[in-house]
């Protein structure tokens, strides 16, 4: 698969095959491919927390109302953002672009392995952002959750080319 047939093919997944087991290789393919995303000045301000226990899926389910999608995934990769990083290096603060970056790279690298995922988002949302840091002893800012596992669906393309949103000058 090509990178326009993957742009094109990804969705949102709601919908997974129960009980499926994602091999430890093919996570650390996807982490990787979310590391290789371009950052501010090469700062990589994100960290990662893989959560694949039913406990774990449920008290994120019970933080975010729209991660419903958990209850069947076999995975959420909760991608955090250390704005420190950004700071010490007397940059911006990009770090939600840069993680935002690194969650695309999420989805497309799953897709290419066979998987489906859904990008449920945690920051700004101040409440859910302390639940969640909370609920996994989180140092670093959640920006947002991100479901995986084996489709068990296949919805219909949402997002299409709209020239009125293009301005050439």
């Amino acid at each position: 698969m090509n990178t326009s047939e993957a742009i094109r093919k990804r969705r949102s997944i709601r919908k997974y095959k129960e009980g499926v087991v994602i091999p430890r290789k093919d996570i650390e393919t996807i982490l990787e491919a979310a590391m290789m995303a371009p950052s501010a000045r090469n700062t990589r301000p994100w960290e990662f927390v893989v959560v694949e226990s039913r406990e774990g899926k449920e008290k994120i389910m019970e933080i975010q109302p729209y991660t419903g999608m958990l209850k069947t995934a076999s995975a959420a990769i909760i991608v955090c953002g250390l704005p420190e990083v950004q700071k010490e290096a007397n940059c911006s603060e990009f770090w939600p672009e840069d993680c935002g970056a690194a969650i695309e790279n999420i989805l497309l690298q799953a897709l290419e392995l066979g998987y489906g995922t859904c990008w449920c988002g945690f920051y700004p949302v101040e409440d859910r952002v302390k639940a969640l840091k909370e609920a996994f002893d989180l140092k670093s800012v959640p920006l947002a959750v991100v479901a995986l596992g084996v489709p068990d669906e296949e919805p219909a393309a949402r997002g299409y080319f709209d020239p009125e949103k293009v301005r050439y000058i």
